[in-house]
């Protein structure tokens, strides 16, 4: 616990390396705080400040910057989060109209990182179990069959199946009949078991060719594209306090080629609610140690999917990047659940 006045000096100080990236001085605070203190008495809270672990002391510096210690008091308890200015608001809401959903989560990344200047993540919508309204099989040549899949959410899936014979289009449309009228409204996986046994009576040759629809059905129904979606990762370059460190930046790039690790972290940001901040160390997660996430859940008819968040460095101004990750992540949710 830390008093009013050693408050009112951490946020000042935060403020200023945010805004200048200098360490900053007794001098600066005392032009800036607000607070009737003289030169000692500043310095006595700012070393207090710092054997409690919230300020350090540079070695090439008379000034002090923040530590992940003092970022977390200060963004829990001290920060005051900006609206985000209207042509801002504006510029997300255009960009994110209804449509192509993983079209929608590109866009959502680069939004976030355009406005940022960091890199922007989202982590894809984990897909629900769909089932299918009908299928039907269409022949294109002696043993290529094209498989149409309607699920019963409306959405038209397509695979090439390659058989090992050739089918008569009246095969293929009793094929089709009697797999909709055994099957329609459930899902491939549920299928997959009851297949053989409940079509003893259809020739071997048609129950293989079900088989290979149920398995181009499960594979279309459960293809996500990508997992996590990644923009922006050459703003992160440009930044000074990543870039001193080489060795430190090339591990960033690495979590992000690699992205295990990062799916992860942005996992756990679905089960919170509203906007989660890890900064530094408290991610877990190594090459992230000089950096802070900002990370919020989005949903698609109140139901949450996926996590969308920005990745920069712990001296930003998270005043400025809370609400843009927070509307970016409620407009996403908007325009994925519009119908």
């Amino acid at each position: 616990m830390i008093n009013d006045r050693a408050r009112i000096l951490l946020k000042t100080l935060v403020e200023r390396y945010i805004e200048e990236g200098q360490p900053v001085g007794s001098r600066t605070l005392s032009k800036h705080a607000g607070l009737n203190l003289s030169p000692a008495s500043i310095r006595n809270i700012m070393s207090d400040l710092e054997e409690g672990g919230f300020i350090a002391s540079p070695h090439t510096s008379a000034g002090r910057v923040p530590t992940p210690r003092g970022y977390r008091l200060f963004v829990d308890t001290l920060l005051t989060v900006r609206p985000l200015a209207a042509p801002e608001v504006q510029r997300i809401e255009t960009s994110l109209l209804p449509q192509d959903t993983h079209r929608l989560i590109t866009i959502a990344s680069q939004v976030l990182s355009e406005l940022t200047q960091f890199a922007g993540v989202v982590l894809s919508p984990r897909r629900r179990i769909q089932t299918f309204r009908q299928i039907e099989f269409i022949s294109l040549s002696d043993k290529r069959i094209l498989l149409i899949i309607v699920t019963s959410e409306g959405e038209v899936e397509n695979r090439i199946l390659m058989t090992e014979r050739a089918f008569s289009q009246s095969q293929l449309v009793e094929a089709a009949n009697a797999f909709n009228r055994h099957y329609a409204g459930l899902s491939f996986e549920a299928v997959r078991p009851r297949l053989t046994e409940e079509l003893r009576g259809l020739q071997s040759d048609i129950t293989r060719l079900m088989a290979a629809a149920v398995q181009a059905g499960s594979e279309a129904l459960s293809d996500t594209g990508e997992a996590c979606v990644i923009t922006g990762e050459v703003n992160l370059m440009r930044t000074p306090d990543l870039t001193t460190d080489m060795a430190r930046l090339r591990e960033l790039f690495g979590l992000f080629e690699r992205k295990t690790q990062l799916l992860q972290l942005l996992d756990m940001g679905q089960r919170s609610s509203g906007v989660q901040i890890f900064i530094g160390n408290e991610s877990n997660v190594a090459p992230l140690d000089e950096c802070s996430v900002i990370a919020a859940p989005y949903e698609v008819d109140g139901e949450v999917v996926g996590t969308l968040g920005v990745i920069g460095p712990t001296r930003m101004a998270y005043e400025r990047v809370i609400p843009i990750v927070d509307i970016t992540a409620r407009l996403l949710s908007s325009a994925l659940s519009y119908h």
